[in-house]
């Protein structure tokens, strides 16, 4: 495969990907991250390009991540809320797509609450399609900058290591796609979250269930927190929010319980004092912030490689 070349046309889900283009994807990132640490932080690589960032869900992080990753390639980018789309007046998903694919976009980047909704469009248009997230199924681009993360942690080779995924696990595209991709990169994984927050069929993940969260920490090294997704609960899942603090939440003694060099994660929104303490999202183990910072190299790599696949190889 010549460095130009790129055999997919959309990335919609870390399973679709072989562990040589994740590192691919990785190294492409570290290179960009240089870019992003200089004092102009733009590259003409991708001028005249356009990118059109459908997000049919709220974002901040995500969508804000995609909009400077493309500025900073120098494409074109133009963003489009559900509350400002005809969805709103009842468009389908099918006519939006092929409403935004004629003013000739190469790629869009979509965020949506419905599982599949990236696929479907994929599908359906010529253009790239880029999964921000559909409903409880996939991340991809979260799950590669976690990876991006870790990796300027631990260094290149990660095999051996252990990861712990704690929290809502039910409602977590983010969890999912992890589960995945470290997989594919060797690293031993864990999931915690209380009973009613752990999703049909999650024993036949490739992941070893803990149900304390005590137990689940120990030796680990590094622990990823998630967001308690209360927008997509049903009620009586959970006790009251104070209860749910007191026996969930990732906190300091918990760090001291992983190995010496453990760090932890979060990918944000951070409910502080409900699933992760204040103490440990600011501490010097917290990676929170190298996320975010990661996400903006990572998604650089991720629309440089779909605009440039067909060029000459």
């Amino acid at each position: 495969m010549s460095e130009t070349h790129w055999p997919h046309k959309d990335l919609l889900d870390v399973e679709d990907l072989s562990l040589s283009e994740i590192i691919r994807l990785l190294d492409m990132a570290a290179r960009f991250k240089e870019i992003n640490e200089r004092p102009v932080k733009k590259v003409p690589t991708l001028r005249g390009r356009g990118i059109i960032l459908f997000f049919a869900e709220p974002s901040t992080r995500t969508k804000t991540s995609f909009d400077v990753a493309g500025k900073r390639l120098s494409a074109d980018t133009f963003s489009l809320a559900v509350s400002g789309s005809s969805i709103t007046k009842g468009e389908s998903l099918k006519d939006t797509a092929l409403t935004l694919q004629a003013m000739s976009p190469d790629i869009i980047v979509i965020r949506h609450s419905s599982s599949g909704a990236a696929a479907f469009l994929a599908e359906r248009l010529d253009c790239s399609v880029v999964n921000a997230g559909d409903g409880r199924h996939a991340h991809p681009t979260q799950a590669l900058l976690d990876a991006f993360t870790l990796r300027e942690h631990w260094g290149a080779d990660m095999s051996g290591k252990t990861l712990l995924i704690a929290g809502d696990i039910a409602h977590s595209r983010v969890a999912r796609s992890n589960v995945l991709l470290w997989n594919k990169l060797g690293v031993s994984v864990r999931v915690f979250g209380p009973r009613t927050l752990l999703p049909p069929g999650i024993s036949t993940w490739p992941a070893k269930l803990y149900d304390n969260l005590e137990e689940a920490v120990k030796g680990v090294d590094a622990i990823m927190g998630l967001r308690l997704q209360l927008e997509r609960q049903q009620a009586g899942l959970l006790p009251d929010l104070s209860e749910y603090a007191q026996r969930f939440c990732i906190g300091l003694k918990h760090l001291s319980l992983a190995a010496p060099e453990a760090v932890i994660l979060h990918p944000g929104p951070i409910n502080r004092g409900l699933e992760i303490s204040a103490e440990a999202a600011d501490s010097a183990k917290s990676r929170i912030l190298d996320q975010v910072a990661a996400g903006v190299a990572l998604r650089m790599a991720v629309l440089f490689t779909l605009a440039m696949r067909n060029e000459v190889e």
